[in-house]
């Protein structure tokens, strides 16, 4: 029993001896830096549908993503990486992709028809780019971006967040 008290207290006496809110800041620091760490500044990625028909390559010069919980992203699992059309490049599979449209239409939602898979789209938010899904890219490189979550259930209200 005298060994518990003991342990417990040298660990009262370690916690005394750095202020708490210097312990939180120092932890906030060390989760910032892990996650900037991973954050190439330029970098292209290949990536495509789960059957490999779709294959594309992306050019990113920023690494972040918006994770938006509207109806049809949440179902979809879709992380948005928004690039102007001259960084993407479609590599193979224009004629299996399949165009599902809803609402105003303006959203180009791409999907391949042989495994089901949306990798990436046109998006009505920008019209002018593509919506790559960052969990279609090859390899695990979800880490490598910072994650921002969306809220597009409420998409007219928020919709300036993305502009």
């Amino acid at each position: 029993m005298e060994q518990k008290i003991g342990f417990i207290r040298g660990i009262n006496q370690q916690s005394k001896i750095q202020n708490p809110k210097s312990k939180i800041q120092n932890l906030k620091s060390k989760i910032q830096n892990r996650m900037t760490a991973n954050i190439p500044e330029l970098a292209t990625y290949q990536g495509g549908c789960h059957c490999g028909a779709v294959r594309f390559q992306v050019v990113v010069d920023r690494h972040k993503a918006d994770d938006c919980n509207c109806s049809i992203c949440r179902k979809k699992g879709f992380l948005h990486l928004i690039v102007p059309q001259d960084k993407f490049t479609l590599l193979q599979g224009n004629d299996v992709l399949t165009t599902y449209t809803f609402n105003t239409g303006v959203a180009q939602h791409k999907f391949c028809r042989i495994c089901g898979i949306h990798s990436f789209y046109i998006p009505r938010s920008h019209p002018e780019s593509i919506d790559v899904n960052i969990r279609c890219l090859d390899g695990d490189v979800v880490t490598k971006f910072e994650i921002v979550p969306f809220d597009g259930t409420n998409w007219e209200q928020n919709i300036h967040k993305l502009r």
